[in-house]
C-alpha cells in the first residue's frame, strides 16, 4: 500500500478543501495547519469537506489529468504518443510499445491516485457516522458518495492490476501498510457492495453547488459497467435498463453537445469530473484539465503554449469511421480542418511533428478562451447515457423491443449520423447483423474515443492480444495487467509483482 494513503486526515484535507468533485465553486477554506484526524470531524461542514477531498483525486494526475489517457487510449489501438519525438513523453512511449517498467510514471500515478482517493473515502466512512452535529440526509449522502468513490477507484485498480490490497478502513498500525494483494473476485465483491449501498443512499439528482455530485443513477450506471466487465450480462442489462428508464437522462441530438462548456453536467451526463480554470498553470494536479494543451495540434498556436500534440489518433482508427459519422469531426482534427477565427494559421496541415498523417485529438479542445496554460475548464465525462445504451446492447444482444439491445445501439448510431434518435433508419443494425457483439464493441470505440476506455474494453473482450496493430507494437500476454509500481513494492515487501515485469 502507498504511504500516501496513510497520511493524517488533516494533511489530506489541507490539499483539497475545495469543491473539486462537485460543482465549480470554492468552499470556505479555514486555517489547516492545526487540523488533525482527532479534531476535524466535528460538524456537517467538516463531513462535506472530507467528501470533497475524496472527489478531488479524480481531477488530478493519478486519474483523468494524466494517467488514464496513457493507459486507456495510447496503450490501445486508438492513439499513439505523438509529442515532440525523441524522449518527449517517454512514459507514454513505454505504454504505447508495451515496454513498461515498474517505474513508469503513469502506471505509478494511477495506483497512488486511486489509493489516495480510497484512503479519503475510508476516513469519511469511519468518521462521519460519529458526527453529532449533522443533518441525517447530509450524513446519508456523504456516506453514499464515499462508497461510490471507493468503488470507482477500486474498479480502476482491479481492472488495471488484477489482485490489489483491499483496504476498507483507515489504518490503525504500521502493519496495515504491509497489506498483501487481495484476490480480484473479493475486490469486485466489495465494489458491488459499495455501489449498491451508494445507489440506496444517493438522490436522483442534485442542483446548485451540489451539481456534479454522484447520484443514484451514477452508482447504478457504474454498477452496470462493473457487471459487464465481470461477464454478468443479465445483471448488467438490468442495471442499464433501470438507468435508462429512471434517471430522466436523454441523449443530446448532437453528439458534439456532450463536449461543450455550456452543457456540462447536462442532460446526457451521469457523472463527470469537474474542472475550472484560472487557478493553476503548469501542473497535472491543479483544478483545470490539461488536455486542451497536451492534445492540441503541436506548434499550431491554437492553445496558450502552442499545443504539445500528444495522444495522436492512429491512422487505422481515423480510417475506420463510417462515411457520414458526425462523431469524426467532433473527435479529431484532420488535414484541411479549418481553425477557429483569429488563429495564427488557417487549417490543420497534412502532417505535423509527432503526427505524420496530420491527425490530432479534438474532443477536449477549448482553444485559448477560458484557459491560461494547463487549466482548461472543460469537464471530463466518466459516464454518459450513451455508454449505458451500449452496455445494454452488449449485455442483451440483438434483442428486439423498446428495451432490447438493438434499439439501444441504434439510438446511439442514429445520433452519430445526425438522424432522429427514436425513428428507425437505414443505419440501424438488425437481428441479421453478423458478429453483433463485435459491432457493439466497434460502436463503443467511436462513441467513447479518447474517454479513456479502449484498453479496458480490449482486455475484457480478449482482443488486446490479437489485434495486428498491437502485435506490431510488441504487445505480450502479460500486458493484460500493468506492473505493480516498484516504489510500492519497495515500501511493502508483501506486494508481489505481476508476471512478466
Amino acid at each position: 500500500m502507498p504511504s500516501t494513503t496513510h497520511k493524517a486526515a488533516g494533511t489530506l484535507l489541507a490539499l483539497s478543501l475545495l469543491l473539486s468533485g462537485c460543482g465549480k465553486d470554492f468552499l470556505d477554506v479555514s486555517p489547516t495547519n492545526s487540523v488533525t484526524d482527532e479534531n476535524f470531524y466535528q460538524n456537517e461542514t467538516d463531513a462535506i469537506q472530507a467528501v470533497n477531498a475524496a472527489y478531488a483525486e479524480l481531477s488530478r494526475g493519478g486519474q483523468y489529468n494524466y494517467a488514464l489517457w496513457g493507459i486507456g487510449d495510447i496503450m490501445s489501438d486508438n492513439s499513439t504518443t505523438g509529442g515532440g519525438g525523441g524522449g518527449d513523453g517517454i512514459e507514454e512511449q513505454q505504454l504505447d510499445f508495451f515496454n513498461i517498467p515498474a517505474s513508469n510514471p503513469m502506471t505509478t500515478r494511477l495506483w497512488n491516485g486511486c489509493y489516495v482517493g480510497i484512503g479519503r473515502a475510508n476516513l469519511v466512512l469511519a468518521r462521519v457516522p460519529g458526527i453529532v452535529n449533522m443533518r441525517a440526509d447530509i450524513r446519508k449522502r456523504c456516506l453514499g458518495e464515499a462508497q461510490f468513490l471507493r468503488a470507482k477507484y477500486y474498479f480502476d485498480l482491479v481492472r488495471a492490476y488484477g489482485d490489489v490490497p483491499l483496504i476498507i478502513t483507515p489504518p490503525t498500525k504500521t502493519e496495515d501498510s504491509q497489506a498483501p494483494r487481495t484476490p480480484a473476485d473479493q475486490v469486485y465483491a466489495q465494489i458491488i457492495t459499495d455501489l449498491k449501498a451508494a445507489a440506496d443512499a444517493l438522490d436522483d439528482a442534485y442542483s446548485g453547488d451540489d451539481l456534479g455530485r454522484a447520484t443514484k443513477w451514477a452508482a447504478k450506471g457504474l454498477l452496470a459497467k462493473v457487471y459487464l466487465t465481470q461477464g454478468n450480462l443479465p445483471e448488467a442489462a438490468a442495471q442499464a435498463r433501470a438507468v435508462i428508464a429512471g434517471s430522466g437522462k436523454s441523449l443530446w441530438a448532437d453528439y458534439g453537445d456532450n463536449f461543450k462548456l455550456a452543457n456540462e453536467n447536462g442532460k446526457e451526463s451521469l457523472f463527470e469530473v469537474q474542472y475550472i480554470n484560472g487557478k493553476n498553470e503548469y501542473i497535472f494536479d491543479g483544478l483545470g484539465f490539461v488536455g486542451n494543451e497536451f492534445f492540441g495540434p503541436r506548434g499550431q498556436k491554437l492553445t496558450p503554449q502552442g499545443g504539445y500534440g500528444f495522444n495522436v489518433p492512429e491512422q487505422e482508427f481515423v480510417q475506420g469511421y463510417e462515411n457520414g459519422d458526425k462523431r469524426r469531426d467532433v473527435t479529431i482534427w484532420k488535414p484541411g480542418d479549418v481553425y477557429p477565427a483569429g488563429s495564427a494559421t488557417d487549417a490543420q496541415p497534412a502532417s505535423l511533428q509527432g503526427s505524420p498523417f496530420g491527425y490530432n485529438c479534438k474532443k477536449w479542445f477549448v482553444g485559448k478562451t477560458n484557459t491560461r496554460v494547463w487549466d482548461s475548464p472543460l469537464n471530463f465525462p466518466v459516464l454518459r447515457l450513451a455508454e449505458v445504451y451500449l452496455i445494454l446492447a452488449e449485455a442483451a444482444g440483438p434483442t428486439v423491443g423498446p428495451d432490447g439491445g438493438l434499439e439501444a445501439i441504434n439510438k446511439v448510431r442514429r445520433r452519430a449520423f445526425g438522424l432522429p434518435i427514436d425513428a428507425p433508419s437505414t443505419r440501424d443494425l438488425t437481428v441479421n447483423t453478423p458478429n453483433f457483439k463485435q459491432a457493439v464493441i466497434r460502436e463503443r470505440r467511436y462513441e467513447l474515443a479518447f474517454e479513456d476506455d479502449r484498453w479496458f474494453d480490449l482486455k475484457r473482450t480478449g482482443d488486446l492480444l490479437t489485434l495486428p496493430a498491437l502485435q506490431a507494437k510488441g504487445v505480450k500476454s502479460f500486458n493484460l495487467l500493468l506492473p505493480i509500481p516498484q516504489t510500492e513494492r519497495d515500501a511493502n515487501p508483501n506486494l508481489t509483482q505481476n508476471p512478466g515485469y
